[in-house]
């Protein structure tokens, strides 16, 4: 059951701390995860790697589209303004795969240990693609989140059973053997790149958005009472060939089908001209966007 409470504002007297530190949060299936704190000022909690990836994989990511500095920017760019509380969630379930699966429930779980770790009793939060899902299941589940942005991830008509054909399609593929490409892959070919992971990591996303095939979000828009930011590039719409079931993950077009519903609702919706999913997320895209927004909160 979906448990919801009213949030107090964003940046609450007792959030406004100078902390510059690294600790561990103890997660629902008994990992641990390091985090670091940067920063004064009201809490913000950022899944995302602030390590620098080696020379090797920065470069394939640029050919992907990625930000390998990402992180690193935001973490950056925001602790002179706010208590940065930065984890990298998804690389730790890349590696720690949760044996349960990942859940609304587990993850809401993960994310407030990660919070009580850097003794956050509110916090804003930020989270890109599933984890601007994970956030927004979050923020449904506690009265801790004073602000919600979610990039990347519409929070109305959210492609819910479109990620749940890609996520099977995935694991289906990491349950195959995979032979080495014979010829480099181009970026943006998902047909041809392999997987490289085990079904331990895939499946636990299977049932993430197994367990989110029923979920109205449209229902719930009431039941967010924090500030709500969302926003995604124009062009983000990810068509996948027939080795991913045809299925097509519209993030921008809900965005702008529902623009003004979400407005009403509360939500600041912002659509960044000629993005792709991956572009919208480099920190020289995002900062502009939710710098402000969040320093506006205050």
């Amino acid at each position: 059951m979906i448990r919801v409470y009213r949030t107090r504002g964003f940046g609450s007297t007792d959030d406004h701390r100078s902390v510059m530190s690294n600790t561990t949060a103890n997660l629902h299936d008994g990992s641990t995860v390091p985090i670091s704190t940067t920063g004064s000022g009201p809490a913000l909690v950022l899944p995302v790697r602030t390590a620098p990836h080696n020379p090797g994989d920065a470069e394939t990511m640029r050919a992907w589209g990625a930000d390998p500095g990402l992180g690193a920017s935001l973490v950056d760019a925001l602790s002179p303004h706010f208590r940065v509380i930065a984890v990298d969630y998804e690389g730790h379930r890349m590696s720690h795969p949760a044996g349960g699966g990942l859940t609304p429930e587990t993850i809401t779980a993960d994310l407030l240990a990660v919070a009580d770790a850097a003794a956050a009793s509110q916090f804003a939060y930020y989270g890109y693609s599933w984890l601007a899902l994970a956030g927004m299941q979050l923020a449904l589940r506690t009265d801790r989140v004073s602000a919600l942005a979610m990039g990347g991830f519409p929070p109305i008509d959210g492609p819910y059973r479109a990620m749940l054909a890609v996520t099977m399609a995935a694991d289906a593929k990491a349950r195959q053997p995979q032979a080495p490409p014979t010829e480099p892959v181009a970026p943006g070919d998902w047909d041809a790149a392999g997987i490289g992971v085990g079904p331990a990591v895939t499946s636990q996303f299977v049932t993430l958005y197994e367990a989110l095939q029923d979920f109205d979000d449209r229902a719930v828009q009431r039941e967010l009472g924090m500030p709500r930011l969302t926003f995604a590039g124009s062009d983000d719409s990810i068509a996948y060939g027939p080795e991913w079931g045809d299925t097509t993950v519209d993030i921008a077009g809900p965005l702008r089908r529902h623009r003004d519903e979400l407005v009403d609702w509360g939500w600041t919706v912002t659509v960044l001209p000629g993005l792709d999913h991956m572009g919208a997320m480099h920190s020289a895209r995002v900062l502009p966007v939710l710098l402000g927004w969040l320093r506006d909160q205050r």
